[in-house]
């Protein structure tokens, strides 16, 4: 592991655990008189059971539904009448829910996040359940089956994970498995999940950090535990698809796109942070590799898009996609990404392309650090996923510290003819095709 380079900035952080499990992590701030609130519950869609999917997205929306003490979708208000945002996000390794408010109102926020995770049970019922259900699927039908190439991610993670894997399915879950799911499955779900000690509390800001620990103590410290969280067994991964994976899927679409999919080294590991670095040198901006070449040099391509998907059980994904000039055809782009792509596999990246990447990971990474919500959101991060709160101050050394070499020995072992996914957009009969920029 590279040491921290003493040029950067550090986040300062203590930790404490309660008594009944939650972790509480406190950062103070004085920069600007705020404070943000970030749970995460080590719940995700990863820990739904086959017939039993959707239900980690589905408590997204529950959590604003009301709690003993707090009305129906009265979470929002009250925060923003304090001056404040609020939101929640499913992920398949977890959920959250954070507050950045005004400092004088952390107790405010601690207080919302504790009666919630408390008592929300009180205020889910059958009707509730119901509308909130029929609020996902049209959430579903928006953002997936009716939004041109929306499909992708679901088929893509079906591609790349195999079909026993609880990555082969996406947060949003199954609609046929939420209308099976009876109001006492949800219960369980939540009496099972959404606990102290499945969860940790970041505190980030303006705030006294033996005040912030006394006020998280005396809000959540009266609630229980859970009665048994399940082991999740054993995810890992074989670390290849093992076979190249094709679909040709007519769509209302515009144009021609090809999207890519990789299996990769988990989130959290070196080889997963050669592979962010490669990912800014092959399609970060315009003046990156398979912009310069497909967009620009050979006018093939709309757009080109690269990026890692971080999951931490078994393997990640690399995913991507190309959108086809209507002058053009995907076998033409296909053939040149995966040129692009070969061509880091096979030959070190230049000192000049490495410094560009690690100057825009740099400026990210530090422009990510000087807000409070993200550094609340990173500290959980890591505290949840890999149990390590500081690697928030290490994270960007690592990313670094990647070199040629490594970049190189990552995509030979990514970028191979048995591991990767193809999944080809094609305008449906009777869908206009788009004139080129």
């Amino acid at each position: 592991m590279p040491g921290i380079d003493p040029s950067f900035p550090v986040v300062h952080f203590a930790e404490r655990r309660l008594v009944n499990g939650l972790r509480v992590i406190v950062a103070p701030d004085h920069l600007a008189p705020v404070v943000a609130i970030n749970v995460w519950y080590d719940v995700g869609s990863k820990h739904e059971r086959p017939g039993r999917t959707g239900f980690a997205h589905l408590f997204e929306h529950l959590m604003f539904q009301g709690s003993r003490h707090v009305g129906k979708a009265e979470h929002l208000a009250i925060v923003e009448a304090a001056g404040g945002v609020v939101n929640g996000t499913t992920y398949f390794d977890r959920t959250n829910y954070f507050e950045t408010l005004p400092s004088h109102r952390l107790e405010l926020g601690l207080w919302l996040e504790a009666d919630r995770m408390a008592t929300l049970l009180d205020a889910v019922n059958q009707e509730n359940l119901d509308n909130q259900r029929d609020v996902v699927k049209n959430e579903k039908r928006q953002s997936y089956d009716n939004r041109p190439y929306g499909s992708f991610y679901e088929r893509l993670l079906g591609a790349v994970m195999p079909s026993d894997h609880p990555y082969h399915h996406i947060p949003i879950g199954s609609m046929a498995d939420l209308d099976a799911a009876s109001l006492e499955d949800v219960r369980a779900f939540f009496r099972t999940y959404y606990a102290p000690d499945n969860a940790v509390l970041a505190i980030a800001g303006d705030v006294d950090p033996d005040e912030a620990f006394a006020a998280a103590a005396r809000m959540f410290e009266p609630i229980a535990p859970s009665p048994g969280i399940p082991p999740l067994g054993d995810l890992s991964l074989v670390p290849h698809i093992g076979r190249e994976v094709r679909e040709e899927i007519p769509d209302r679409v515009p144009l021609v796109r090809v999207h890519f999919g990789y299996r990769t080294p988990p989130f959290g590991t070196p080889a997963f942070d050669a592979l962010e670095v490669a990912t800014q040198i092959a399609a970060g901006g315009q003046g990156s590799r398979l912009h310069r070449r497909l967009v620009r040099e050979l006018r093939i391509a709309q757009d080109v898009v690269l990026f890692m998907l971080p999951l931490v059980e078994g393997a990640s994904v690399l995913a991507g996609w190309v959108t086809v000039r209507p002058e053009s055809d995907a076998a033409t782009v296909e053939r040149a990404f995966r040129a692009e792509m070969d061509r880091l596999a096979g030959e070190p990246v230049t000192d000049d392309e490495l410094a560009r990447a690690r100057a825009l990971i740099e400026s990210e990474e530090l422009a990510a650090l000087g807000r409070v919500e993200e550094v609340a959101d990173r500290l959980a991060m890591y505290a949840t996923l890999f149990d390590r709160p500081g690697m928030v101050n290490e994270q960007l050394d690592r990313y670094l510290a990647v070199d040629a070499p490594a970049i190189r020995r990552v995509m030979a072992d990514v970028v191979r003819p048995d591991n990767v996914a193809v999944l080809t957009y094609v305008p449906a009969e009777g869908t206009a095709p788009e004139a080129a920029a």
